[in-house]
């Protein structure tokens, strides 16, 4: 067991050490002008998008549950931060101190949501699970979308048919403006602190996995009635893990929320989209594989811009690259081809091991 131990906690600094050695990489190419400013800008999103990966692998790939509804609870994290930096811009002029307390908002609506979706939700499984996720997903959407909140030295006025109906004082401000979403949120997140929460979120779920938890998790994912005649308490863990699982997501829609001047709330940015995208990095990074997550989300991510030059065939050659990606992870031939050829690698390393 020791053994084990060690030889996860190798493989988790690993992780660490590849997130922060890209990080003085990108650093040392755009001190030199080496990254162009479209490159430079997509820095955070991939921040976003490596933590969306890694969370939703948590529930996915180590409980073994399929859930669509990923990008809700990153709208929930990115509009109540967003709301929050709204209403504390002129009070609380420090931008480190705003954000930080902007994302414990966000983590903790976006945990509190996890909860309370996850105790009925997280009975169901399969499809089942999986389309009640995806409508819970397109019901926060479209509730930001007919959402209006201003505010004036009355306090706060909600609306939900149109701005006029809120009833404001001629100095009020709009806050929350329907389907224009929140405009002029203060832009805080940096590459930096994208890194810092990418660590974070490694941590956490890197650790809950080796631990006593975590390896309860599991065995409910390999075999829950044989779980439950142990005595582990399936929706006790079910539900941590959808709720840990929830409240990474919360963060991701927190730093991505504060890279952008206007936030709505689109399709493309917190629908179906969103959510097929993240299980697309899940999946072709390797189901359980939160490094490979990792890694797919950033070449899956930078690979449209760096095709970009190919303006025609840039779709095609992505198409490409995801089916040549599926085929390589999935595939029993490739499985049996890899095995064959690279099994010397795992026998060299079993031998280390000894």
């Amino acid at each position: 067991m020791m053994r084990k131990m060690k030889k996860n906690t190798k493989q988790n600094l690993i992780t660490y050490g590849i997130v922060i050695v890209a990080f003085v990489v990108v650093q040392c190419l755009i001190a030199t002008g080496s990254i162009s400013s479209l490159m430079q800008g997509l820095m955070v999103p991939l921040c976003t998008y490596v933590i969306l990966a890694v969370s939703l692998n948590l529930v996915v790939g180590i409980l073994g549950e399929l859930s669509l509804g990923h990008a809700g609870f990153m709208c929930v994290g990115a509009f109540s931060s967003a709301f929050f930096s709204m209403c504390t811009q002129d009070t609380i002029t420090v931008a480190s101190l705003r954000f930080f307390l902007a994302l414990i908002v966000g983590v903790a609506t976006a945990a509190v949501f996890g909860i309370l979706i996850g105790i009925p939700v997280l009975r169901l499984k399969g499809d089942y699970l999986a389309i009640v996720t995806l409508a819970f997903g397109e019901i926060i959407k479209n509730l930001v979308n007919v959402l209006y909140i201003g505010k004036d030295k009355n306090g706060f006025h909600f609306s939900m048919k149109d701005m006029m109906s809120l009833n404001m004082e001629p100095d009020g401000k709009v806050i929350v403006n329907g389907p224009q979403g929140i405009t002029g949120a203060p832009s805080d997140s940096t590459f930096l602190i994208g890194v810092i929460l990418v660590l974070v979120s490694l941590f956490i779920i890197l650790n809950l996995t080796d631990s006593r938890d975590g390896r309860a998790i599991m065995a409910i994912r390999d075999n829950r009635i044989a779980a439950e005649s142990v005595g582990i308490n399936i929706t006790k863990y079910k539900l941590m893990a959808f709720t840990v699982s929830a409240a990474l997501a919360g963060a991701a829609g927190v730093l991505y929320a504060h890279n952008l001047s206007s936030l709505t709330a689109t399709t493309n940015n917190f629908g179906y989209n969103m959510s097929i995208m993240i299980l697309v990095f899940v999946v072709l990074g390797g189901i359980g594989n939160i490094r490979g997550s990792m890694i797919a989300a950033v070449i899956l991510t930078l690979l449209p811009e760096l095709l970009r030059g190919l303006s025609d065939y840039r779709m095609l050659i992505y198409a490409i690259v995801l089916i040549v990606m599926m085929l390589f992870n999935w595939s029993p031939k490739s499985i049996e081809w890899r095995e064959k050829h690279f099994s010397f690698l795992k026998k060299k390393k079993e031998a280390k091991e000894v």
